[in-house]
């Protein structure tokens, strides 16, 4: 009978009645309860009760969490009853409240009746070893599900943000906000249920946008909607305000919610486009690049002010899977959560990661700088030292890839071998298992966290044109790039300490001079790393040739440190912090992405944009007609500098090689594929922990180190040493990479490397 009773209790719970979305906002909003808060206690993810509160496309709570989720509401309707209700729904201009105060929930409004607001929560502080690494804007952008807004016949501005309760999280914006940019960097666009255009801002924030066509939006944006981002440097610009479009906005201001196949080849839609007539008609411009997936739409600056809005449209794939992850598909508030948190810990995008990557470096070291005249006071710009300056430079004929104008007296269809070509690639080498490696059971991958920026790291990259030197002295200080034989280097034989030397077994191990691991044969190009690695390990080197930059510095230290704070930030809301034990890291990192899947595609973005930024330094022709000796559009930037990424590859690539020399010094140990930043190695168990040497809980030295901060590592991925033999033996490749599928084993085209 017991068991019928609990049934029927079931049944009737699984129908507890809920008040309506905007009322259960009010009340988690009154008792001063994060997303993340309610999440936890209900042991949903936020994105659940985000969906609970969601006036356009709300969800409904079943079973087990719906009686809990009733119950709590219950309770805080108790705490927090409702303003009595004095007249039907009215919209009307809301009355500002004090900076301090939370905003009036969603009830009715009358003109001469607005409700109180809910009451300000006490104040409660983050535990010390619980409060996220702060990033350079120490606190990062949310989403609600949708905030009290306001509509008047002449503004659309709101009420300001609501008091917050913890101090910085990931769900609060930020403090001391610019008045200029008081509602954010940007806004996401959507039209409602009612036809009505709202703008989705960060913290939570929604607008009623007025425009009824795109060049009003345009007008709205700069005039009311008081969006944008303080400069990120002394000498930089302000960011331009972001408008997402979604779909519902695509339609309502007459353009295409998805481009044909050829204007998705083009990147653009046609100059003809109604939509394109109508910002010329009204004065606007666009880029080059046209109407695109990222449009630039401006008016010529008058002084020092900028009339610039920038476009992203999700749906014309703006926002690239690979490295956004489902973020076009978000809901408006979501959406203007994922930008925004990566709004003020990178920069407002503008444009793919990669380009973001590369204007994050112009923004944090501008070329040019604002200075006075001694002898007449008057104003002028001036090159900003440290900075790449505003002119391209030429790089060394070495330098350039294939095709570049520098190389166009080359005869046709030659093939520029190491001796004439500057070849710095990670690592993709891998080798047979030993006998010994066979007896073991597993095969554990460890990958080394950002390992590009940390390579970036204090690195002293040329800032101007290179000098052609001939048979000069080795200098590990000078950047450049070196004509220097390191066949003669043996790994059987090492410096490993300042006296230290080691024997190791050099077949196991690659060479550290080439991407696929093989010794070098002769003469070649390497960059300054490089070489001063060769030096490190103990042997001589006699540069025949090189071109050196006098002209040096720094340049990516500021952009290395935006980065890396970011990251460590983002991660730390996701319940992995760089203070942790190697075990606790281990299990902090095992599900993390799930715990907050918007932020784990911020994270995403953030790794994106060190790859894309360092691989837009030496940008390729993009089509637009480019034949082999002419220039291309890249090639007139200060930017385009393959000398600095060389450098940047080169030295992730020797700071992996001389972890894995370390280790096999200290160890035995030697890996057993390598691939960029992925290293693998045969072991008895399946944890980082079953063949990395820490002793009381520390590691080796100079060896590899789990951890969270970049140059640190983490699992990557465990198989069987069966599952390798047998990838290996179908294939017939005894050395294929095996680290480039052992994230989650499944093997695709080996010969495409997917």
């Amino acid at each position: 009978m017991s068991e019928l009773f609990d049934a029927v209790d079931a049944l009737v719970a699984s129908r507890s009645p809920l008040p309506p979305p905007e009322e259960r906002r009010r009340l988690r909003t009154a008792h001063g309860l994060t997303l993340e808060e309610v999440a936890a206690a209900l042991k949903v993810r936020r994105a659940t009760v985000s969906g609970w509160e969601s006036v356009r496309k709300p969800t409904e709570p079943r079973g087990p969490e719906r009686e809990a989720y009733a119950r709590l509401l219950n309770r805080l309707a108790e705490l927090y009853p409702a303003p009595a209700r004095t007249a039907p729904p009215v919209r009307e201009a809301a009355v500002p409240t004090p900076s301090n105060a939370a905003p009036a929930p969603t009830e009715a409004r009358t003109p001469s009746a607005v409700p109180a607001p809910a009451p300000e929560p006490e104040a409660v502080t983050v535990p010390e070893d619980t409060r996220p690494r702060p990033a350079a804007d120490s606190a990062a952008p949310a989403a609600a599900s949708r905030p009290a807004r306001t509509a008047g016949p002449s503004s659309s501005t709101t009420t300001r943000r609501p008091a917050v309760r913890k101090a910085a999280p990931a769900d609060t914006p930020a403090d001391g906000t610019d008045p200029r940019f008081e509602n954010g960097p940007l806004a996401v666009v959507d039209v409602d249920t009612d036809g009505q255009v709202l703008a989705y801002c960060v913290g939570g924030l929604v607008l009623d946008v007025p425009a009824k066509s795109l060049p009003s939006l345009v007008e709205w944006t700069l005039r009311e909607a008081k969006l944008g981002q303080p400069k990120l440097s002394g000498p930089g610009k302000d960011a331009d305000p972001l408008i997402v479009l979604t779909g519902a906005a695509l339609e309502r201001y007459g353009l295409p919610v998805t481009l044909t196949d050829e204007e998705r080849l083009a990147g653009r839609i046609p100059e003809n486009h109604k939509v394109v007539k109508q910002l010329a008609r009204a004065d606007w411009k666009l880029t080059q690049r046209g109407f695109g997936p990222w449009a630039r739409i401006y008016r010529p600056a008058q002084g020092s002010e900028r009339r610039c809005v920038q476009l992203c449209v999700p749906s014309w794939d703006a926002l690239d899977s690979r490295h956004w992850g489902d973020a076009a598909q978000l809901p408006p508030a979501e959406l203007a959560r994922v930008l925004g948190v990566y709004a003020s810990r990178v920069m407002t995008p503008r444009g793919s990661t990669a380009v973001t990557g590369l204007e994050l470096m112009t923004a944090l070291c501008p070329p040019t700088r604002a200075s006075r005249s001694g002898a007449t006071g008057e104003r002028h710009s001036e090159h900003n030292p440290g900075s790449l300056g505003k002119d391209p430079v030429d790089c060394a004929p070495c330098e350039a890839p294939d095709g570049h104008p520098l190389l166009k007296d080359l005869p046709r269809f030659h093939v520029r071998g190491p001796a004439e070509k500057l070849f710095e690639e990670a690592y993709d080498w891998a080798r047979p298992m030993t006998d010994a490696e066979c007896t073991l059971r597993h095969l554990v991958g460890i990958d080394v966290n950002m390992a590009f920026a940390a390579g970036a790291n204090g690195l002293v990259v040329g800032l101007g044109a290179p000098t052609r030197v001939k048979a000069p002295v080795f200098d590990p200080k000078l950047p450049g790039s070196w004509l220097v034989d390191l066949s003669h280097v043996d790994l059987s034989r090492v410096k490993v300490g300042k006296d230290r030397w080691a024997d190791l077994d050099a077949g196991l191990l690659p060479s550290p001079f080439t991407p696929k691991g093989d010794r070098p044969e002769g003469p070649a190009w390497y960059a300054t790393p490089t070489v001063a690695y060769a030096v490190e390990l103990g042997y001589e080197v006699r540069p025949l040739e090189a071109y050196v930059r006098y002209e040096n510095g720094r340049y990516l230290d500021g952009w290395y440190n935006r980065l890396r704070d970011a990251y460590l930030a983002t991660m730390a809301d996701l319940g992995v912090r760089a203070d942790m034990a190697p075990e606790d890291f281990l299990a902090a990192m095992d599900g993390h992405r799930e715990r907050d899947p918007e932020l784990a595609i911020v994270v995403s973005a953030i790794k994106a944009t060190v790859k894309g930024g360092l691989g837009k330094l030496r940008e390729r022709p993009r089509g637009e007609g480019w034949r082999p000796g002419q220039p291309w559009r890249a090639l007139s930037r200060p930017t385009w500098r393959p000398d600095i990424r060389a450098a940047i590859i080169s030295r992730t690539r020797i700071n992996l090689h001389r972890k894995v020399v370390r280790h096999a010094a200290f160890t035995g140990q030697y890996p057993v594929a390598i691939l960029s930043d992925c290293v693998v190695y045969a072991a008895d168990g399946t944890s980082p922990l079953d063949f990395l040497p820490y002793r009381d809980g520390r590691p080796l030295p100079g060896g590899f180190k789990l951890g969270v901060n970049p140059g640190l590592v983490k699992h990557e991925g465990t198989q069987s040493v069966l599952w390798g033999e047998e990838v290996r033996e179908r294939f017939d490749a005894p050395e294929l990479n095996l680290a480039r599928y052992i994230k989650d084993g499944t093997v695709t085209d080996v010969d495409s490397g997917e």
